[in-house]
């Protein structure tokens, strides 16, 4: 995905997603009210609910009771609501305490529900609602706020939208329409990094998420989840607190945010709103609980990384059980920069793209900056660098590259769009990438071949086989055959998420690289015979066809 804002016109209404280097100017401010007559900042209560009035041109309503957002007013045409359902945490809350309070040019609502917290906060002038939320343990449901939009406000069917398409496919949230395109509402297409903001325009009016630094949240920078819906009932927007598909990490607690409900005239939200930039130093002394402002966060910063293959971006990862961030590794030299860190101990990662080459352990203290010198990468470290026979794509942590690989972030594989998923491979024909297929499945393409000759060196020695992946379902691993004479033994399974994942847009769960030892007995020693790799999806789990034990493939190579 090219770095910019990426819009896509259906009719003259626009479906957009903020990249992470999007540059939106949009003014955040307009007429003064929300009728005809002049509003001023404030709040009132409605016997039902607090009113807040930005003093912009938005005004929204919060219920006393369980803390929904019940109405969203912008230049006097309302947005909340589809189906009858107001904005709120997960599926709602139940009967909760709130309470409102003013400081000056800030109103704050909070929300407390059991050991959930959660807060919306408005600035005088500004057409942005703030929210914070605080998910203290697991005893209350709170997985993401969704932002409830009516009908017919945003008019949208990008493919990764969830359209209700008339027949269900999988589960009770995968759909097929008639044409044989799919949809479903996991169909993100983007990783977390890859994103500030999700909404939608009409050129005159835009409505967005933008989204919080994820610092609570589970999986790392290129995790995929729920990003937004479009039906014929209304729309949502999300910001996921944490999404259990094909989910990598346990779930952190404690305060995220803010995340902003942005209105503009049209255009990409204000920059200035973006996670790492966004300065909130007015919230800081509004009591939030889990709230640590500015002063009581740290830096990372790493003067360069060595080692570096420059065809590729690099991003450093900070992560512990508490909270996790990412920066991107300077093109030039590697130099990288993540601040806003709460004080600990934690697992520095280097990705080359999204695999991990290099980790170590950094510790971060409040208001000051850990300064690493130059990372050198150890060429053992990236498997690229290892010499080989023959290489199927390049060692990357993604199936990118592969047949339908693109397609699967934001379609089912039994989508019409998707080439075929069986097929053999060649080596030597220059499509060996290409026309192998991203996911292997037990009951779809197990047993797919690659044939490829050796030299006569070649074939009087041993070589080790590799094969990386980065996600299973149902613990599907690679078996291997060659020349239908040796069989690999049946590797153990590596941990892996325990949900759906290649059905859902996921590749993105745990590499692994599989490695099988072959000895010189299993080669061909006719030089102009080509020798055979079947590849087998080995597992007893799983039920039938996408649904079967799978895998994706990041790379496959016969080292020399």
């Amino acid at each position: 995905m090219s770095e910019s804002t990426v819009n896509r016109p259906v009719g003259r209404r626009t479906f957009v997603l903020g990249t992470a280097a999007a540059a939106g100017t949009a003014a955040l401010a307009g007429p003064l009210a929300e009728t005809a007559s002049a509003a001023s900042f404030g709040w009132s209560d409605d016997g039902s609910n607090y009113v807040v009035d930005t003093g912009a041109s938005l005004v929204f309503k919060v219920s006393k009771t369980n803390g929904d957002l019940t109405s969203l007013v912008y230049k006097g045409t309302q947005y909340q609501g589809y189906g009858g359902k107001n904005s709120h945490i997960e599926s709602g809350l139940g009967t909760s305490t709130v309470s409102i309070k003013q400081s000056g040019t800030t109103i704050l609502i909070s929300v407390a529900y059991g050991t959930l917290k959660h807060y919306y906060a408005a600035r005088s002038g500004e057409n942005n609602v703030y929210l914070w939320t605080n998910k203290a343990d697991d005893s209350v449901s709170a997985t993401r706020y969704i932002l409830r939009v009516n009908a017919g406000k945003f008019l949208n069917d990008e493919p990764d939208s969830y359209t209700y398409a008339p027949t269900t496919i999988e589960a009770s949230d995968v759909f097929a329409k008639s044409d044989g395109q799919t949809r479903s509402k996991h169909y993100a297409k983007a990783r977390v990094t890859d994103y500030n903001y999700v909404g939608w325009t009409t050129g005159s009016v835009g409505l967005y998420i933008v989204r919080s630094n994820h610092e609570k949240a589970s999986g790392g920078p290129f995790y995929r989840s729920l990003l937004r819906h479009q039906s014929a009932d209304g729309g949502g927007l999300y910001e996921i607190l944490y999404y259990g598909e094909n989910q990598t990490e346990a779930q952190r607690f404690g305060l995220q945010g803010p995340y902003v409900i942005a209105f503009t005239d049209g255009g990409a939200p204000s920059s200035s709103l973006y996670p790492g930039t966004l300065t909130t130093s007015w919230a800081d002394s509004l009591g939030m609980s889990g709230y640590v402002p500015a002063s009581g966060r740290g830096k990372v910063a790493g003067v360069g990384i060595t080692g570096r293959n420059t065809a590729y971006a690099y991003t450093v990862g900070l992560a512990n059980s508490a909270a996790q961030y990412w920066g991107s590794a300077r093109a030039s030299d590697g130099w990288f920069s993540i601040g806003g860190v709460l004080p600990g101990t934690y697992t520095l990662t280097v990705f080359k793209g999204e695999l991990a080459v290099y980790t170590t352990s950094v510790s971060v203290s409040a208001g000051g900056t850990t300064t690493l010198n130059s990372i050198a990468i150890p060429a053992s470290n990236d498997p690229s660098n290892a010499s080989a026979i023959w290489r199927i794509n390049n060692w990357d942590g993604t199936p990118g590259g592969f047949k339908n690989a693109d397609l699967m972030t934001y379609a089912h594989p039994s989508d019409v769009r998707a080439s075929s998923w069986t097929g053999n491979v060649v080596i030597g024909s220059g499509t060996e990438t290409s026309a192998f297929p991203c996911y292997l499945w037990k009951d779809v393409n197990s047993g797919i071949i690659v044939y490829f000759k050796l030299t006569a060196a070649q074939a009087a020695a041993a070589h080790t086989l590799r094969i990386g992946v980065t996600t299973a379902y149902a613990n599907g691993r690679p078996q291997v055959v060659v020349n239908d004479t040796w069989t690999s033994a049946v590797p153990s399974p590596p941990t892996q998420p325990s949900t759906r994942s290649l059905t859902v847009g996921s590749y993105r769960g745990n590499n692994y690289t599989f490695t099988y030892s072959v000895p010189a007995s299993a080669w061909r020693t006719d030089t102009s015979a080509y020798n055979t790799l079947k590849i087998y999806v080995a597992s007893g789990s799983g039920s039938t066809s996408f649904l079967s034990a799978g895998t994706s493939i990041d790379a496959i190579d016969l080292l020399a």
